[in-house]
């Protein structure tokens, strides 16, 4: 199993089980630089069926670098048809609301750019405000993002000290996808850290 893996102080197990184990397969934070002082938002653990490494031949050979600036690279790695979860643990408290409204330009920005938020786009988003509205993102708080190989929907679950989970299922499929892009889009995701880390471990997984 191996130990846990820090990423900014936060632990990360090297694996999580959905249908079946996921590795931990990139890592990184959400930040933001104001007057130069680095203020960090969230910590993200990207994991993968290992699977993923015969879905991505073609870029054999590359390194991380190249991998990392390269979108059709991710593109790929959205579509292939493997199980993934993402981890995001919160280090600074924010209200739920305003993640979600991060969440919602977000999503909407990239279905708008490809032309396809309609309505049924519209009422999956604010379903998903609403969902995390009433949260408080408290330090080490979790929103677990689960992708299924086998369906084109997500299941989104929120951990927090002292609450019960809650949880809801975003099943339109092109919110589904944005949301994917938004953590995993390559040079457009929101994680610039998680995008290189990722580039760099499938890069080495790659070239075994």
């Amino acid at each position: 199993m191996g130990s846990e893996v820090m990423v900014d102080e936060v632990p990360f197990p090297p694996q999580v089980t959905v249908t079946k184990p996921l590795s931990l397969l990139g890592h990184g934070i959400t930040d933001i630089e104001i007057h130069f002082l680095q203020i960090k938002f969230t910590a993200i653990g990207v994991y993968l069926d290992s699977e993923i490494v015969s879905h991505l031949q073609k870029w054999k050979g590359k390194t991380g670098t190249e991998l990392a600036e390269d979108d059709d690279f991710f593109d790929s790695l959205i579509s292939a048809p493997v199980d993934k979860c993402l981890r995001v643990v919160v280090i600074k408290e924010i209200k739920g609301s305003q993640y979600g409204v991060q969440l919602e330009s977000a999503v909407r920005d990239r279905l708008a750019a490809a032309d396809k938020y309609e309505e049924e786009e519209e009422e999956a988003l604010e379903q998903l405000v609403e969902f995390f509205q009433s949260k408080y993102f408290k330090k080490d708080s979790v929103i677990t993002y689960t992708f299924p190989a086998t369906s084109s929907t997500a299941e989104i679950l929120f951990t927090t000290g002292g609450k019960e989970d809650s949880k809801i299922k975003v099943e339109n499929e092109n919110v589904v996808e944005m949301i994917k892009k938004w953590y995993l889009g390559g040079t457009r995701g929101v994680s610039p850290s998680t995008i290189t880390n990722l580039a760099n471990t499938l890069s080495v997984e790659l070239s075994k």
